[in-house]
């Protein structure tokens, strides 16, 4: 007898039993004071989740096969816990990836990174230059993020990630940034500013102009094969030919990703949990 699978598309039509991807805004401590942290983040909250929650939502995770986590805050690393919760995750089948500013990717981190496959390293750099990465992100915000890539390609960690908000003031920098990828080995992703948090407070100083943002979407278009985006993307789909850049119109809030905050609530979107 042979049993009939239905079709993918088929079989998502009444929606997942679980998300694909996860965010866990494990904490909301950071030691960077970034203009437009869509989280506000700083401060830890003092109702933060214990690492044994923490464990005992990672077993719920595992229970409910989701692929994989996407933690961060905050400065996910600046939790003392940290790396015993990545451990802990992959261990029980649940893959990492985690954002961070690198301050705490030192040589010994990065080689035990290196020999994990279920772990995947996101570096937030908001400038190709320090002068530009440093006025959104704080003084030596840049060197701390180019001395984590340095020590992720000396470890030969695979495929690192490196993470850009365009800003009206980076976006003439997407060359710059290509080609920092490319000398350590990392993979370039570019994400949108959201006016959430102290991203709001920013928005109208930071977010691209409108001739910005095509030249964005010109430049995807033509170097996009090797380069990330997040999703609802500027809608940037609508400014060229049908299927250019399909998918970037599309918002996956409680279908495909939710996220868990700090203490342990549970919204659909990342990005609108905040009262601004």
């Amino acid at each position: 007898m042979t049993t009939v699978v239905p079709r993918l598309v088929e079989q998502f039509e009444h929606g997942l039993d679980a998300p694909i991807c996860l965010t866990w805004e494990l904490t909301y401590a950071c030691n960077l004071a970034c203009v437009h942290c869509l989280s506000s983040s700083g401060k830890r909250d003092p109702r933060e989740l214990s690492t044994q929650s923490c464990k005992d939502i990672i077993d719920e995770l595992e229970r409910m096969q989701v692929f994989y986590v996407n933690i961060g805050g905050g400065e996910p690393t600046v939790r003392p816990d940290f790396w015993e919760l990545v451990d802990y995750a992959t261990a029980h089948h649940v893959g990492v990836k985690f954002s961070t500013n690198g301050v705490r990717i030192t040589p010994r981190i990065a080689a035990q990174l290196a020999t994990s496959d279920y772990v995947d390293v996101q570096i937030s750099l908001d400038g190709a230059t320090a002068a530009v990465n440093d006025a959104v992100r704080g003084a030596g915000s840049y060197a701390m993020a180019i001395r984590a890539l340095e020590n992720l390609a000396a470890a030969g960690f695979s495929d690192v990630k490196i993470s850009v908000v365009a800003t009206r003031h980076n976006v003439g920098q997407l060359d710059d940034f290509a080609a920092l990828a490319r000398r350590y080995g990392a993979t370039l992703r570019i994400t949108r500013l959201r006016p959430s948090g102290r991203g709001a407070d920013v928005w109208d100083e930071l977010h691209p102009t409108a001739e910005q943002q095509v030249q964005l979407y010109d430049w995807l278009v033509a170097n996009g094969e090797r380069v990330l985006t997040g999703d609802s993307f500027f809608h940037l789909s609508g400014l060229g030919e049908p299927g250019a850049l399909a998918g970037l119109n599309m918002c996956g809030a409680g279908r495909v990703v939710c996220l868990i905050d700090p203490v342990g609530d549970v919204y659909a979107c990342p990005f609108a949990i905040h009262d601004r």
